[in-house]
């Protein structure tokens, strides 16, 4: 794979853009309502999830160093914030867990946490991206689609469900939806 002619591919560019519009999402909820949130939510996150699938890097050029961008501040920023937009909506139910086959207790995850870790991953993506070295960008895109595969992808998918139940299903007395 060509580093210069594909990290500058339409695939790549709509990758790029959609992350780019995740983040700044996620790190501008101050004011914002819970419902317009779930709303936005609910159609960014199918298109990250397509984009993402559709990706042709493999991992196979991930030996690279890569700089993380995103340090503790930012996630609990993400993390907390997402949390007290949503409130008691922010807790679900997981049913796909490993554990969860052999456990009579239900799991609860949580949106916020899920977000944060798709943030994290997206975020450290488009930092590296912006050193402009070809090299270190296709690396950056190899590691995420892996990671992607690997964990956050299932995240993003449980997540759109959770929101997917809070958009369809507000509750009687919660005035924001």
């Amino acid at each position: 794979m060509q580093k210069g002619n594909f990290v500058y591919s339409q695939e790549v560019i709509d990758e790029v853009t959609i992350a780019v519009q995740v983040c700044k999402m996620l790190e501008n909820l101050v004011g914002m309502e819970k419902a317009d949130f779930v709303g936005k939510m609910i159609k960014l996150l199918p298109m990250l999830y397509v984009k993402t699938l559709m990706l042709s890097a493999d991992d196979s050029e991930t030996d690279m160093y890569l700089q993380t961008f995103v340090n503790e501040d930012d996630y609990s920023y993400v993390e907390s914030g997402v949390a007290e937009l949503l409130g008691a909506d922010n807790a679900y139910l997981e049913v796909f867990v490993d554990g969860m086959r052999y456990s009579d207790t239900p799991i609860t995850s949580f949106i916020s946490e899920n977000l944060a870790d798709v943030y994290q991953e997206l975020k450290d993506m488009l930092g590296n991206f912006q050193t402009e070295n070809e090299e270190v960008m296709l690396s950056a895109l190899c590691a995420m689609k892996a990671s992607f595969v690997e964990h956050w992808g299932q995240k993003l998918l449980n997540t759109l469900r959770a929101l997917h139940s809070i958009y369809f299903n507000p509750d009687e007395n919660d005035d924001n939806l």
